[in-house]
């Protein structure tokens, strides 16, 4: 029996069984809608945030903020055009004076508080919002629906992440985010 609704394929990158919410640092890329370049432009090899670069620069470490188990360190973090780079450290709540909680699972339609989709879910939702206000486009995507994200596993791992973060406005031409504007 037909029941007029339209059905979603979607599946979850995310590790089974994983809590996203542990201890632990977490590289994140998040990408525009249609890979638009929304946040500014590469000059010289450097990154030239315009308006809504700035609010995305500005929310990101806003995020922290709001969340006293999250650290997020300048320099590991940038701006590009098109899409952002960033590591999250979760920081275990217990060594700060709270109670030590049970590790939880995110699932589908049910958010785990400080946990990294949940993190990131807010981020780009109140980005979205803030930048559709400002260019008065009220429901356009300014984001891809999801994001990647890796658990990083070692120091070497770490060095690699940072390096490719410092180093991205450097390869901007050769970026797979990178779309020649004609």
């Amino acid at each position: 029996m037909a029941t007029g609704k339209v059905l979603h394929n979607r599946h979850s990158i995310r590790l089974g069984g994983y809590d996203y919410a542990s201890e632990g640092g977490y590289f994140v890329t998040i990408v525009t809608h249609l890979r638009k370049c929304l946040f500014g432009s590469i000059v010289n090899d450097e990154i030239r945030l315009n308006q809504f670069g700035n609010l995305v620069k500005k929310e990101w470490f806003h995020t922290a903020k709001l969340r006293p188990n999250i650290e997020l360190l300048p320099d590991e973090f940038v701006v590009m055009p098109n899409h952002i780079h960033g590591i999250i450290w979760i920081n275990d709540l217990h060594c700060r004076g709270s109670l030590q909680r049970t590790p939880t699972i995110e699932r589908f339609q049910k958010p785990v508080s400080n946990s990294i989709p949940t993190i990131i879910r807010l981020f780009k939702s109140t980005m979205t919002k803030q930048i559709n206000l400002i260019r008065q486009t009220p429901y356009e995507p300014v984001w891809q629906p999801n994001y990647y994200e890796h658990i990083i596993s070692s120091e070497k791992d770490y060095e690699n992440i940072a390096n490719y973060i410092d180093s991205n406005p450097l390869t901007w031409q050769t970026d797979k985010e990178y779309l020649e504007v004609p």
